[in-house]
């Protein structure tokens, strides 16, 4: 795989080129060595005796030299190019771990203080910087959530307190203001909700679930759900399918994915919750509809928390539905992508499958 690579590298292209340059010179050293080596020769002896044995060992002692020199050129181009490919792969590498799973990797040091060595080390302190200030953020954004909870909550109990016993015309107003703040406090529940699955801890409470079975029982659930909204929910489910996970989190993710496809449809929409698996032995869960769907330059900003795509941010929900769901399907070592249903969007979630 390495060698592939290194041939295919534009390192290795530029070497080919620098070979090819440092050949056409050595060649026109050769042959001006050979012909004026020859040309010596018969200046010398003149045409006396033959000079066909003298002249086969000049050519041959050219070839060789020639044969070696541009064996030892590959080969010096292969090794300086795979040294530098190599290098390039593990940053690469690290690269990809860090999309994967968070900032906690590093690019690993050979030691030789070289310029891949430099590289590599600001990098690494780059990566340092953005953890500790992303570190930053998450903790003033959790403190802030759990600060403002408390003072909300208490908020809500003292205007239901005074919409029991207000006179009629200020009953609706205190009613809608309790609407609010419940949108409030669900809003920062969910942002607590997502830090704490980001965070990992929720790993602790891992256990053998039937994926199966789980689905089964929330689309019984919330079939009349989406008949109450005018859609139609299906459901593709195939048996025994287990994994090793956080059963109320699933629960969750599933359930957010559910209600985005039927709050955010038009009625007479057709709502498709399917389970199979993967040819890799994973779990593809799929939740699509063939509503309006989510433009494709907007799908990877409708994974982020608190993005909406109305502009007016007047709708149903706290815009952390989305980005909770993907928080724990990389919480179970799965991914989630928004693809198109044609028409529609179609939520996929790739999960690891578990033997027990």
């Amino acid at each position: 795989m390495l060698l592939a690579k290194t041939l295919r590298s534009s390192t290795f292209r530029l070497a080919l080129i620098a070979i090819a340059a440092f050949g056409l010179i050595v060649a026109a050293i050769m042959a001006y060595v050979y012909f004026g080596t020859i040309a010596y020769v018969q200046n010398r002896v003149g045409d006396a005796g033959d000079h066909s044995g003298f002249t086969a060992m000049i050519e041959l002692a050219m070839a060789a030299v020639a044969v070696l020199m541009l064996v030892l050129a590959g080969l010096a181009a292969v090794l300086v190019t795979r040294r530098t490919v190599g290098r390039i792969e593990e940053i690469n590498a690290t690269s990809r771990a860090i999309m994967m799973s968070g900032l906690d990797q590093r690019i690993p040091l050979r030691g030789s203080h070289d310029e891949w060595d430099r590289v590599a080390e600001n990098l690494n302190q780059m990566l340092d910087r953005i953890e500790t200030l992303m570190g930053e953020v998450k903790q003033v954004s959790d403190n802030v959530a759990h600060d403002l909870r408390t003072p909300l909550t208490r908020m809500r109990q003292r205007l239901e307190r005074l919409h029991d016993h207000a006179a009629d015309p200020l009953r609706g107003e205190l009613g809608r203001a309790i609407e609010d703040l419940d949108t409030a406090l669900s809003t920062f529940d969910a942002l607590l909700r997502l830090a704490r699955v980001e965070e990992g801890s929720s790993r602790e409470a891992f256990a053998k679930v039937d994926l199966s079975a789980l689905l089964r029982e929330l689309a019984e659930v919330y079939a009349p759900v989406a008949e109450d909204a005018e859609k139609v929910l299906s459901a593709t489910i195939v048996d025994d399918v287990f994994l090793s996970g956080d059963r109320p989190l699933l629960v969750q993710m599933v359930v957010n994915g559910l209600e985005n496809a039927i709050r955010h449809t038009p009625p007479k929409t057709i709502v498709r919750l399917n389970l199979a698996r993967a040819a890799d032995e994973g779990i593809v869960l799929d939740i699509a509809d063939n509503g309006g769907g989510i433009a494709a330059a907007d799908r990877e900003r409708a994974l982020l928390p608190l993005v909406r795509l109305d502009a007016s941010r007047t709708g149903e929900g706290s815009g952390v539905g989305l980005a909770l769901c993907k928080a724990i399907a990389e919480l179970h070592g799965g991914e989630l992508s928004l693809l198109e249903a044609s028409p529609g969007l179609c939520l996929r979630f790739l999960l690891p499958a578990s033997r027990f």
